[in-house]
């Protein structure tokens, strides 16, 4: 998997110690801002909506 478009939170301002995510088909990646080449977390659409709406409360 190649070319995702990882984003983090605007909240970070310019901080160095973030994750990162991008959209997948079906779910989500993540990486580590620090180490971008060290791969992705891929996770499926419904673990991630379930850790985005405990995260967002």
């Amino acid at each position: 998997m190649t070319d995702l478009d990882f984003r983090k939170s605007s909240y970070s301002g310019a901080g160095q110690n973030c994750v990162e995510v991008a959209d997948l088909p079906r779910g989500a990646a993540i990486r580590d801002s620090k180490h971008p080449d060290a791969g992705h977390l891929p996770f499926p659409q419904s673990e991630w909506t379930g850790f985005l709406s405990v995260v967002l409360k």
